[in-house]
């Protein structure tokens, strides 16, 4: 297989998986590599995502690391095999890295979750909010890069929107709804774009309102994109220089709980869609 200069972040997904399977199996890379009677550096290299793997590879692989996970095995080799040259890929060069693996998780997510506290969720923008944020934070940007950013922003939200649409819900803070990104225009325009969404038997809206008592789950923003098998859940949280990506099975299963813990203290869908009507009139 050839070499890769910079793998992906799904890509890398499956390197790890790997190196996990085998550091289950209890075996060394040059143990492994002798039983599938290549040299340790194309298992270095397969495990470094610098290296792709075949299917029949994979699935050797699998049976010599006794791995009793059928499905695991199955969505690992899916993954492997993959070829999508997605819409994200007329970035590439013009937008970091990080950012486009974004899109790809979402495109081959089996559902999505969101939580938000300061801002709305990046699928639920409008491109007034999405450009007022990007001009704000990145003041030095051209307009030109602003517009690039918007548009990525906007086609991003094909997951919710194409025929086959990815199961979507979203919490948010109340803070999230009253900040004003742009004028009191833009900020009724993005209220009226949550309640149109929040019609859609796939898309689920959630408010937390200011009064609730004893809440101290400010913390929990995340991205939680969910994989063929809860193993390949991934979640994703704001870095400093962009998204961090995290893949841990303990902190996906954290992560999962406190998603949980702010749905279940948020108003129900009606009453949140309530919520943001009464607070799309006030503007």
């Amino acid at each position: 297989m050839g070499t890769k200069r910079e793998p992906t972040a799904r890509q890398m997904r499956l390197a790890m998986e790997l190196r996990r399977l085998r550091e289950a199996a209890g075996l060394s890379s040059r143990e492994a590599a002798a039983m599938l009677g290549v040299n340790s550096v194309q298992i270095s290299q397969i495990e470094a995502g610098t290296s792709g793997v075949s299917e029949q590879r994979l699935r050797r692989m699998a049976a010599n690391y006794a791995c009793a996970q059928p499905d695991l095995i199955e969505a690992l080799v899916a993954i492997a095999s993959d070829r999508t040259q997605g819409w994200w890929e007329a970035y590439r060069g013009q937008l970091p890295t990080p950012f486009l693996d974004l899109p790809e998780l979402e495109h081959h997510a089996a559902y999505r979750w969101d939580v938000e506290f300061l801002h709305v969720p990046g699928l639920l923008q409008t491109a007034e909010y999405a450009r007022g944020l990007f001009s704000y934070v990145n003041p030095e940007f051209p307009s030109s890069d602003v517009d690039l950013w918007v548009e990525h922003r906007m086609r991003r939200r094909v997951i919710i929107e194409r025929p086959d649409p990815v199961p979507y819900e979203a919490v948010m803070h109340e803070a999230a709804l009253r900040i004003r990104v742009g004028d009191r225009r833009a900020a009724r325009g993005q209220l009226n774009r949550l309640l149109e969404l929040s019609e859609a038997d796939h898309v689920t809206v959630r408010v937390i309102p200011f009064d609730l008592d004893d809440f101290g789950g400010a913390g929990s923003a995340m991205v939680y994109a969910g994989g063929p098998v809860p193993k390949l859940d991934t979640v994703v949280r704001d870095g400093p220089n962009g998204p961090v990506y995290i893949d841990a099975e303990a902190q996906l299963s954290r992560y999962r709980t406190l998603f949980r813990r702010v749905e279940a203290v948020s108003l129900e869908p009606q009453g949140s869609r309530d919520f943001i009507h009464r607070l799309a009139k006030e503007l």
